[in-house]
């Protein structure tokens, strides 16, 4: 197992205090994208991408990235959905939080809320109640 000592995304934006160029916010989402679809082109879906689940590999500026956690990953057969819940409820897509049937594309969703926060500093849908978010 890989050693990646610069911690993980959430962390690092922290660190910026979620200030980050537009170029290296581009460069972290290239990366993770070019993941999932890696992933996607298997039919494997992650279902839980948060910034905690991107790791960097160093701490200098331009550390590549790895995407870890895959306890929630499912793999999906052509046409195949799901209706489980899971996920982490700022990142989710919308169909599991209405309970209705989904496929590996719930993943693009959470790809979109990250850009979000790399290129806004905060994320589009945040409160300290878990009723209004969802």
């Amino acid at each position: 197992m890989e050693l990646l000592r610069g911690g993980d995304l959430f962390s690092y934006l922290h660190d910026h205090k979620f200030i980050i160029s537009e170029a290296r916010a581009r460069a972290i989402f290239h990366q993770v994208a070019t993941a999932i679809y890696f992933m996607h082109s298997f039919g494997i879906a992650h279902r839980d991408l948060k910034p905690e689940n991107v790791l960097m590999i160093d701490k200098t500026d331009d550390s590549e990235i790895k995407l870890v956690d895959f306890g929630l990953t499912k793999t999906f057969g052509p046409g195949e959905t799901c209706m489980e819940p899971y996920g982490t409820l700022c990142y989710v897509a919308p169909e599991i939080l209405m309970q209705k049937p989904y496929d590996k594309s719930v993943d693009n969703w959470s790809l979109g809320v990250i850009l979000y926060m790399l290129l806004g500093r905060h994320l589009p849908f945040d409160s300290q109640d878990d009723k209004e978010i969802g």
